[in-house]
């Protein structure tokens, strides 16, 4: 009985392992359906047969991004939502720049590691470590320099070089997802409860309601 026991938790230790990242692919592609009406875990296949070029292809990343925005940074995916032919493969893109002090602010990638390379210019980049340390480890990462950031930990990227910024990154998933920590705390819809917000953050709601209106 012990011995099953312990083979039951084997398997479920083992299928967790396996689950937590994109599935394979059981065919050479999968190009993604994206007006088809089957839901699934991700995007149901169009007929092979009707694969083209341009469900491999994505133009554009060499175009510098809008940094005219509060955070100063503009973030370009190159996903599944853009390269339907990424559907099942696990990997995805993104470019984002960054105008001098531009952030990208706090968030996370709940589906994916993210492994950035520098492009041009003088990056700061940190991630925290989960409870109960939320440890900061951060680096200044100059021209080809690459940093990871493991799957799902807070992580931001801040420019702290005099002339604007590029990366670009690979993450290991089609759909990364990306969950930027004050949006989702502050902009939620509907908001989240003004004086549950003030005992988490131990501060006051007239604070919490100067912050909730900026999202």
């Amino acid at each position: 009985m012990a011995s099953n026991l312990i083979m039951l938790v084997f398997l479920i230790a083992t299928c967790s392992i396996v689950l937590a990242s994109d599935p394979s692919p059981l065919q050479d592609f999968c190009v993604a359906d994206h007006s088809g009406p089957v839901l699934v875990n991700g995007f149901a296949c169009k007929d092979a047969k009707l694969a083209q070029a341009t469900d491999f292809f994505f133009s554009g990343l060499h175009l510098p991004g809008n940094t005219s925005n509060p955070v100063g940074s503009k973030v370009t995916p190159v996903n599944v939502a853009q390269i339907p032919g990424l559907n099942t493969l696990g990997i995805s893109l993104a470019r984002a720049d960054f105008a001098p002090w531009g952030v990208n602010p706090p968030h996370t990638h709940p589906r994916a590691t993210e492994i950035l390379t520098v492009i041009e210019g003088t990056l700061e980049v940190g991630f925290v470590t989960s409870n109960p340390e939320n440890r900061l480890i951060t680096k200044v990462l100059q021209k080809g320099d690459v940093f990871v950031f493991p799957v799902n930990l807070v992580h931001y990227q801040r420019n702290v070089g005099t002339g604007n910024a590029v990366v670009i990154a690979a993450l290991s998933s089609q759909n990364p997802g990306v969950i930027t920590v004050a949006n989702a705390v502050f902009g939620s819809k509907p908001a989240i409860a003004n004086d549950l917000l003030a005992k988490s953050f131990q501060t006051d709601t007239k604070t919490i309601d100067w912050i909730q209106s900026k999202f």
